[in-house]
C-alpha cells in the first residue's frame, strides 16, 4: 500500500496522530522514572529502617543490662521507651513490607520502560511514512491496552518520587544523549561522528 493512499491518510491526520503519540511517550518517560524513583526511595527509607530497628536493638539491651547490673530505675525506664520505639517500628516493617513495595514499583517501571520504546519505535514508524494510518492506529490501540494493564496493577506513585523524576529527566537530562555518547556504544560502521 503506498504511503497516504487511504482517504483518511492524510498529512494533517498524521501531524494529530504524532501529536497524541508524542504526548503518551511523555506520559510514559515520566511514569517510568517515577516508578524507578518511588523503588530508590523505599530502598533508602527501608535501608534506614534497618538501621534503626539494629541501633535500637542494641540499645534495649544495653539499658536492661544496665538496670540488671546497678543503673536503677532510670536504665529501666530508658530500656522500656526504647523497646517500645523498636516495637512500633518492627509492626510497621511487619505490616509495610517497603522491599516488596520497592520491587513491584520496580517492576511497573520494567513495564513501562518496553512500553515507552513501542511508543517511541512508533512515532518514528510514523514519521518513516511507509506505515497507512490505519496501522498505527491499530498499533497504538494496542499499545494502550497494554498500559492500562501495566497502570492497573502499579502501586501509587508519590510526589516526592515525581519531583525527582522531574529534576532527573529535566536538569540532570537523564534521558538524552549527545552523538558522541551514543557513538561511543557503537561500532564505527554505525557512528555519525
Amino acid at each position: 500500500m503506498e504511503p497516504h493512499s487511504q482517504t483518511n491518510d492524510t498529512p494533517n491526520s498524521r501531524a494529530i496522530l504524532e501529536g497524541q503519540l508524542r504526548e503518551c511517550f511523555g506520559r510514559v518517560v515520566y511514569s517510568h522514572k517515577t516508578h524507578e524513583k518511588c523503588a530508590d526511595i523505599l530502598l533508602s527509607r527501608l535501608s534506614q529502617i534497618k538501621l534503626w530497628q539494629i541501633i535500637l536493638a542494641a540499645l534495649t539491651t544495653g539499658g536492661f543490662i544496665a538496670a540488671v547490673f546497678g543503673g536503677g530505675q532510670v536504665g529501666a525506664v530508658l530500656g522500656i521507651v526504647i523497646s517500645t520505639t523498636l516495637l512500633v517500628l518492627n509492626a510497621y516493617t511487619k505490616n509495610y513490607d517497603l522491599g516488596e513495595l520497592s520491587q513491584k514499583h520496580r517492576q511497573a517501571g520494567a513495564d513501562l520502560w518496553i512500553i515507552r520504546e513501542k511508543y517511541l519505535s512508533l512515532i518514528t514508524d510514523l514519521r518513516l511514512g511507509e506505515k497507512p494510518i490505519e496501522s498505527l492506529q491499530k498499533e497504538r490501540d494496542a499499545i494502550l491496552e497494554e498500559l492500562h494493564n501495566v497502570y492497573s496493577g502499579a502501586p501509587s506513585t508519590t510526589y516526592q518520587a515525581y519531583k525527582k523524576a522531574q529534576e532527573a529527566l529535566k536538569q540532570l537530562a537523564d534521558m538524552t544523549f549527545s552523538d558522541d555518547e551514543i557513538d561511543a556504544f557503537l561500532p564505527k560502521e554505525l557512528k555519525r561522528g
